[in-house]
């Protein structure tokens, strides 16, 4: 990880190593012990101890029409061939083949906020607290948390970090993950960041 300055991370296409997402102390850890770490990445955000909530309120309401063309066409042909096979029935998902992770939460979080509204993407927000957001999706292959955390550097200064977490179904979806982790690594996350890195420099320029 590169800094170039005091609120700006360079985008790194590298994945962080797993402690860097199990030595952190978030409630992630206790509620879905049972999820494979799959993979942890530096995102290029930053902002003071209080501004997580801000961050991910950003985050979400980015125009999936700008992401990179080649993602893009990645994920219409993931939910063309989802159609065609059924991959993303209803019955698949947190109301029929798996239950919602807020099943699973302590009071505390069961009555505390999911995060923003995510009525138009396919994941659910699961809670939302001043160190970390979850949402999850679940379909034929797999149940997946997106978890968001929110990483001291020291000087009251924070950055994001991303975790991807999942739960296969079975042979199949093991089988699935193993296939689309190659694009996964070499083409999705790498143009998603560096992505992000423009997006979060042209925010930092206007503010």
């Amino acid at each position: 990880m590169t800094i170039t300055g005091p609120d700006r991370t360079e985008a790194t296409t590298s994945p962080l190593p797993p402690t860097a997402h199990t030595d952190q102390p978030w409630r992630i850890h206790e509620i879905a012990p049972d999820f494979d770490l799959e993979d942890v990445w530096t995102l290029p955000m930053r902002g003071g101890r209080d501004d997580l909530a801000r961050i991910v309120e950003w985050f979400v309401a980015l125009d999936e029409k700008d992401d990179p063309l080649v993602n893009r066409l990645l994920m219409a042909i993931r939910f063309k061939l989802g159609a065609l096979l059924g991959l993303d029935d209803e019955k698949s998902g947190t109301s029929g083949r798996v239950g919602s992770l807020r099943d699973r939460l302590p009071d505390d979080l069961s009555v505390g906020p999911t995060g923003p509204d995510l009525s138009d993407k396919p994941f659910h927000g699961v809670y939302l607290t001043d160190r970390e957001w979850v949402a999850e999706i679940a379909n034929q292959t797999c149940h997946a948390l997106m978890h968001l955390g929110w990483v001291p550097d020291g000087d009251d200064r924070w950055h994001a970090q991303m975790a991807v977490l999942v739960k296969p179904n079975g042979a199949f979806g093991r089988a699935y993950m193993a296939f689309i982790k190659p694009f996964r690594y070499l083409i999705v996350y790498p143009a998603m960041l560096r992505n992000l890195d423009r997006r979060w420099a042209r925010r930092e320029r206007a503010a």
